[in-house]
């Protein structure tokens, strides 16, 4: 009898729990819902993760659509990052000396155009502003110093990263990468360098530069 007595015992106290248990959870639930957290069921599904935008071009663009020229490619800026494209520039002949002024000039060109319809699509965009043109190297300044008409540190910071990165692969830069930009005042020049940092962010990160010295 005993036994007995202790096994319908044991089956009571869990009976008691259950039913607590049971009283529990809306309760619960309903702290939860003044809390201003919604209760859910186990395994939660939260959902496909956050695509990004993807840079490809699903057609031909301003580049490609040209056969003659030389190719080149420039960064333009698309999910607030750069991102390279193929073009073709024509670089009319002129002294050797005044070839990586030329260069320069026909890639500032092509970051100036809109981009084509294909690149829209895709997210492509530019900031370089219209009009701006490039000469060569004032008096005292390196040899293979660029001039922009505007200061480098009047354009906004995607636009002197797209320039920055986009002469920095080309016959616009030096021999060591790195570009040599001033603007059409008297301030010094500087070289400005290219990095993973400013082509994954350029809206914060600044081409990193250094005064350059006189040739």
């Amino acid at each position: 009898m005993s036994s007995e007595q202790d096994t319908w015992g044991i089956r009571g106290t869990r009976a008691a729990r259950l039913a607590c248990l049971a009283l529990a959870v809306p309760v619960l639930a309903v702290v939860l819902g003044g809390c201003g957290i919604r209760a859910t069921e186990v395994p939660t599904d939260f959902g496909p993760a956050p695509s990004r935008v993807p840079c490809a071009l699903a057609g031909p663009g301003i580049g490609t659509q040209s056969s003659r020229g030389i190719p080149v490619q420039v960064f333009l800026v698309c999910s607030s990052q750069l991102a390279p494209v193929d073009r073709t520039v024509r670089i009319e002949a002129g002294p050797a000396e005044t070839d990586r002024v030329r260069a320069a000039q026909a890639l500032l060109d092509e970051l100036t155009e809109f981009p084509s319809e294909p690149e829209k699509q895709a997210n492509y965009a530019t900031t370089v502003p219209k009009g701006l043109t490039v000469a060569g190297p004032q008096r005292g300044d390196p040899a293979d110093a660029l001039r922009l008409s505007m200061a480098p540190a009047d354009l906004t910071p995607y636009a002197l990263a797209q320039i920055i990165c986009t002469f920095s692969d080309s016959e616009a830069a030096s021999d060591d990468g790195t570009v040599t930009l001033g603007g059409p005042g008297t301030a010094a020049s500087r070289r400005y360098q290219c990095t993973e940092a400013v082509r994954t962010r350029p809206g914060t990160e600044t081409p990193p530069s250094t005064r350059a010295d006189g040739a």
